[in-house]
């Protein structure tokens, strides 16, 4: 048997990032490794300058996500003005629009979001030497160190993650004995039986369909650099 930590991530928008290019901001269709990590480290009160920190609580477990509800797709006509160039540091956006309107210049970009999305997150430990215990994440998501936001600040949960431990043979089997609180509308989103399961722990021997590189290891957080890795892919039956 083995455990596994198991929530529930839902809100009416999503941005899991994606490789930009120009002016476009895409978005994965399922949660990174990255965001979830990062979701982690907020929790515990990892600051963000921490690089040690975070490659430690990334490189130390093993992470999952089983697609319940893919939502829809909202693409966001975005503008930002921001100062011309110049030497001075601004400490706020507040400080940042009160220069001169002549010096303001705008940025247009798309930005990708989810709508109305809901997703199931598995941790295991790598080792058993990992930073932190499963109560402690427990706790830590339930009473989070920093504000929780999914991808982007505009995006807040939107309702209480639920953690819980769950002991199984396999990481299947964890999310068909994972149950959440009802909370109503969540029974009236668009399901299938069918979902897709994405992994990374090669000794999870469910049967992929397919194998996909993606660049949301953790390098550095500070200076934003990630490294490729291989997810997983298959769709399971939750009715099974």
């Amino acid at each position: 048997m083995k455990d596994y930590l198991i929530f529930r991530i839902y809100a009416p928008m999503v941005s899991w990032g994606d490789i930009a290019i120009g002016t476009h901001r895409p978005t994965f269709d399922h949660p990174s490794k990255s965001a979830i990590f990062g979701l982690l480290a907020a929790a515990l009160g990892i600051d963000r300058d921490d690089d040690e920190a975070h490659l430690q609580l990334s490189s130390s477990y093993n992470y999952a996500v089983l697609v319940n509800s893919h939502g829809t797709m909202l693409r966001d006509y975005h503008t930002s003005q921001v100062p011309g160039r110049s030497k001075r540091k601004y400490s706020s956006r507040k400080e940042e629009l009160s220069v001169d309107d002549n010096n303001l210049n705008t940025i247009i970009s798309t930005r990708d979001y989810y709508n109305d999305c809901l997703y199931t997150i598995i941790i295991s430990k790598k080792a058993d030497e990992a930073p932190y215990s499963f109560s402690e994440l427990i706790d830590k998501l339930n009473n989070p160190s920093y504000n929780l936001f999914i991808g982007r600040k505009s995006c807040p949960l939107a309702l209480p993650l639920d953690p819980k431990v769950i002991s199984a043979n396999n990481i299947k089997e964890a999310l068909l004995t994972a149950t959440f609180k009802d909370d109503g509308f969540i029974s009236e989103l668009p399901t299938s039986k069918l979902c897709r399961f994405y992994w990374e722990d090669t000794d999870e021997n469910i049967g992929s369909d397919q194998v996909i590189s993606k660049y949301d290891e953790i390098l550095s957080r500070k200076r934003w650099q990630f490294s490729r890795r291989n997810e997983y892919y298959a769709m399971i039956n939750m009715e099974n």
